[in-house]
């Protein structure tokens, strides 16, 4: 499983793509995209996944 991020919802700020402990996050194409092969809900670094946990805007990273 992983997280993606609801493009409607973001604002670009950047906050989740230093958080993420496996480099999953990425700007792409004017938006953030989680890559799903490298997303691992921060299982084994974190009890909580750290894009969701930092994001200014609810329900923006979300499991996909």
């Amino acid at each position: 499983m992983s997280y993606k991020i609801v493009q409607e919802n973001c604002t670009v700020c950047g906050a989740c793509e230093f958080e993420c402990p496996n480099a999953a996050i990425s700007f792409t194409n004017d938006t953030y995209v989680i890559d799903p092969d490298l997303c691992t809900e921060c299982e084994g670094s974190f009890d909580t996944p750290q894009c969701a946990a930092v994001c200014p805007v609810p329900e923006t990273c979300v499991p996909a």
